[in-house]
């Protein structure tokens, strides 16, 4: 698959609706269990998710279990662990890696912790690089405000900066960025998408269809980007080693690299 960057999140006790994100041009859906479904649906979520997950889907699915240190989540990985629906777990509330270990030996699906509060922040790097399983990290951040007391959105930037840093040490993709709540502000979405990606994030989770085409533009790379992308790959392959091109900008592997993903990102246009 491509390099997701859209992440639609369903609530698992609606399946009709589940079905229809498969639909939207997603590119995973994320079924929620935890925090989308109220507590006396629970189980109904559960069953209804497992049902509709035990076949292959047409694009990926992943699931969001209830919380790892709650009475709930066991009964989740059990129902989830053989599915041939499912394409990773999402892990909430996140605080140390032994935890992702617990779940890395019961179940054999992809995992992707979602670190939700300041102890979480603080072993970010440990609990991406906690197990093989671990295929992503991420923020989830209206629980990291509340723990944070946070009440202004920059307040958010270093531990976004240091989940990002954590997972590329650990050799994972960089985070997508959390949900932007206001469904309908599709130009704050916008604006918001435009300083996560200055800050290393790739891709979003939505939480209604609306927002997906917005926050694909938004991490899509430009014209001018996808020209300056070719002219730097074309240059460094006519010479090899570090150069300056024609107005002077100095290129070297880094840069190169940093092309390359350009070009390869810039794939997904079609």
């Amino acid at each position: 698959m491509t390099t997701p960057l859209t992440w639609l999140y369903v609530p698992g006790d609606r399946p009709d609706t589940v079905a229809k994100a498969l639909r939207t041009g997603a590119d995973v859906v994320v079924v929620d269990l935890e925090d989308a479904v109220a507590p006396d649906r629970k189980e109904y979520a559960r069953d209804a998710t497992a049902e509709l997950l035990s076949d292959p889907q047409p694009r990926p699915v992943h699931v969001r279990v209830n919380a790892l240190d709650g009475p709930l989540a066991a009964d989740d990985l059990r129902a989830l662990a053989h599915l041939a629906g499912v394409a990773g777990l999402r892990l909430p509330k996140v605080t140390s890696p032994e935890q992702i270990l617990r779940v890395a030996r019961c179940t054999p699906h992809p995992l992707y912790a979602l670190l939700e509060s300041a102890l979480g922040i603080e072993h970010a790097f440990a609990i991406a690089g906690a197990h093989p399983a671990v295929h992503g990290i991420a923020l989830g951040e209206a629980d990291l405000r509340a723990d944070l007391g946070v009440r202004d959105d920059a307040g958010l930037d270093w531990p976004r900066s240091r989940v990002i840093v954590a997972a590329r040490a650990a050799g994972l993709p960089p985070p997508p960025q959390s949900v932007y709540p206001d469904t309908r502000d599709l130009a704050g979405l916008a604006a918001s998408c435009a300083h996560g990606r200055a800050l290393g994030f790739l891709g979003r989770a939505a939480v209604h269809p609306r927002q997906l085409p917005v926050i694909e533009r938004a991490y899509l790379p430009t014209e001018e980007e996808l020209a300056r992308a070719e002219t730097i790959v074309k240059a460094a392959a006519a010479h090899e080693g570090a150069q300056a091109l024609r107005d002077g900008t100095f290129i070297d592997a880094a840069v190169v690299t940093a092309a390359h993903r350009t070009l390869s990102l810039a794939a997904r246009r079609g």
